[in-house]
């Protein structure tokens, strides 16, 4: 059965209609977060500081089990047989959630996102209330929202059933119709994935560029000693750095007026004019926080108002956020206005006011920052052009680590946008980006910064051993990791405009002085051979083009094409590609060049033989 057949529009339309009527019945009930607050806190347990936490069984995010039901446009680019199962049985459990929104017990919060004049999308979870611990579900993510208003906005409805049975456990999105459907999951962060992941797909249907990154306004004084006021987008994967860089206030000198104001940490709606529109009004973060490096976050969460999810409570109370034994991925609700940081002896409030940025034209500069976490040769921070930046974008990059998994340690994990949460075309959204950040280069001279941060570290040296036909990993040397205080100082740096860059061994410019210090002790040379670094830069260089070609295959514009093959031409070890084209005639053909990407078949352009 090929994968187009097995997808039902028909029945997805059917329930769309019928999910009306049932959703209208007498046992759903609309209630709202001072219903939902005592009883979410009957079911959980009270910390020492008054604040209140509980425990899932379903620890993360079930994305092997999400599917996207509807037209070609939406569908996933490729199946694996456990979601060609859900696919296929989609229409009976469709059937099966519609019976049971009939049957169970069903409560319904009705909450807002964003806080703007344009684009507010309404947000209806519909949740059993079968186990009554289901409550803190409605209450936890009802908190990362506003209360419902007359702002323009799509309606989006989300229904929750944890009690379906393990074995059919699975996210159903049928984008079309602006419903998420989560099944035989406890995790909360299914709730808020589940809205902003239909916000991203319609902001991006009405021109917009739906993000997965988090947005601050800092202002900084320049070396000229005036204070400019910058945008800042940062872009990381989980783990990399996201939350915490942009809540970090880098060691700035509020004596001097510089300052961060926090505005997103994860989702967000980028426009033509370079503003971003805001989705949540809280955060929910992941809580592996340390006081003395993510001072304002570990001071929310320390608040009576942060929420719990798999954190643990000892039994006098006390909340530890560095013990993972039982998850590593504790989460919690924390207030935005709660972001707060001590100065001078004084608790300092280091929350926007909105949750929006501002357009390009109100502002000095803007900042595309894009995290990874690599580390062997990249340098902590890189200068990028608009098109790297947009490269960037493409390859979403960072590595597995040795700690969290040894069999892919060392090995590159690629998401469009550091994006797994995008509907559709992936090349669409790249193709987005690369005509806004062009448009906003181009209007508006030297007021556009693209740059790209490693917050891994360098030095690490891995092996693979072979034997008995199996192959396993082994750690010859840790890594050194990027001290926290240097990436602030990097970063401090940037915005004041005191860091020195210079060409670097991957095409970009790599910084070697941070605020006028050199930064000789990272070099690569000191870690690796020539060999090695060779190397290195090749199996990047192939994971990139391997990756690139991929995307390609869903529409990438020419321009981005030719700035890849450029990008590739780092690699100077000599050795020729693996990818190959697909059979040709016996006749000997040239390699194409770069600017034969916009004549020739898209696939035949990028992959041939080098």
């Amino acid at each position: 059965m090929s994968s187009k057949s097995i997808y039902d529009l028909e029945a997805y339309k059917n329930f769309s209609i019928k999910l009306k009527e049932v959703l209208k019945g007498p046992n759903v009930r609309t209630v709202d977060l001072k219903w939902l607050e005592p009883r979410a806190k009957a079911t959980g347990i009270k910390t020492e500081n008054g604040s209140y936490g509980w425990r899932a069984a379903i620890s993360s995010r079930i994305a092997p089990k999400t599917v996207y039901l509807g037209i070609e446009s939406v569908q996933l680019p490729s199946l694996t047989p456990v979601h060609k199962d859900l696919i296929s049985n989609a229409p009976e459990e469709l059937n099966k959630v519609l019976h049971l929104l009939q049957t169970l017990p069903i409560c319904h919060i009705r909450r807002r996102m964003g806080d703007n004049k344009t684009f507010n999308p309404i947000c209806n979870l519909y949740l059993s209330e079968a186990d009554l611990i289901n409550y803190r579900l409605g209450y936890m993510w009802g908190t990362t929202m506003f209360k419902p208003s007359k702002q323009p906005g799509p309606e989006f409805n989300m229904i929750h059933i944890p009690e379906e049975h393990p074995l059919r456990q699975q996210v159903l999105v049928l984008p079309e119709h602006n419903i998420n459907i989560a099944l035989g999951t406890d995790y909360m962060g299914e709730d808020k994935k589940g809205f902003l992941r239909q916000a991203m797909w319609s902001a991006d249907q009405e021109g917009m560029l739906g993000l997965h990154a988090g947005t601050k306004i800092v202002t900084a004084r320049g070396s000229n000693g005036k204070l400019k006021t910058y945008g800042v987008f940062l872009f990381g994967l989980s783990a990399t750095g996201k939350s915490t860089w942009s809540c970090h206030q880098l060691g700035l000198d509020h004596e001097q007026k510089e300052k961060t104001r926090v505005t997103q940490d994860d989702i967000c709606f980028l426009c033509k004019d370079g503003s971003a529109l805001g989705s949540e009004n809280n955060f929910f973060v992941k809580t592996d926080v340390e006081q003395k490096y993510q001072e304002a976050m570990y001071n929310a969460l320390m608040d009576k108002t942060a929420l719990f999810e798999n954190v643990i409570i000892k039994a006098n109370g006390q909340v530890d956020f560095l013990d993972e034994s039982l998850t590593a991925n504790g989460r919690a609700v924390l207030q935005r206005d709660k972001l707060k940081v001590k100065i001078k002896g004084k608790m300092v409030n280091i929350f926007s006011n909105s949750i929006n940025l501002p357009p390009l034209e109100e502002l000095d500069g803007l900042i595309f920052a894009f995290i990874t976490r690599r580390n062997t040769i990249m340098s902590f921070a890189q200068q990028l052009t608009p098109e790297q930046a947009v490269l960037a974008y493409l390859w979403g990059e960072s590595t597995h680590s040795y700690a969290s998994q040894p069999l892919k340690a060392g090995e590159s994990v690629r998401i469009v946008g550091t994006d797994p949460f995008i509907i559709g075309s992936r090349a669409k959204k790249v193709n987005r980006l690369y005509e806004i950040l062009m448009t906003l280069a181009a209007n508006y001279p030297g007021k556009l910064q693209c740059l790209q941060y490693n917050t891994g570290g360098m030095g690490e040296i891995i092996e693979t051993d072979e034997k008995n036909g199996q192959k396993k990993k082994r750690l010859v040397r840790k890594v050194k990791r990027v001290p926290i205080s240097l990436m602030a100082q990097i970063q401090r740096g940037d915005l004041r405009g005191t860091n020195t860059y210079e060409k670097g061994r991957l095409g970009t410019k790599a910084i070697t002085r941070a605020e006028g210090n050199t930064l000789d002790e990272w070099d690569t040379g000191k870690y690796y051979s020539q060999e090695q670094i060779k190397g290195y830069i090749h199996n990047l260089v192939e994971g990139r083009r391997k990756y690139t070609e991929e995307i390609a295959e869903e529409g990438l514009r020419g321009e981005i094409l030719n700035a890849a093959e450029r990008s590739f031409r780092i690699d100077k070890s000599g050795e020729k590609s693996k990818v190959t084209v697909a059979e040709q005639p016996k006749e000997k053909k040239k390699s194409a060049q770069p600017s034969e990407f916009k004549s020739r078949p898209r696939r035949e352009g990028f992959r041939r033989n080098r």
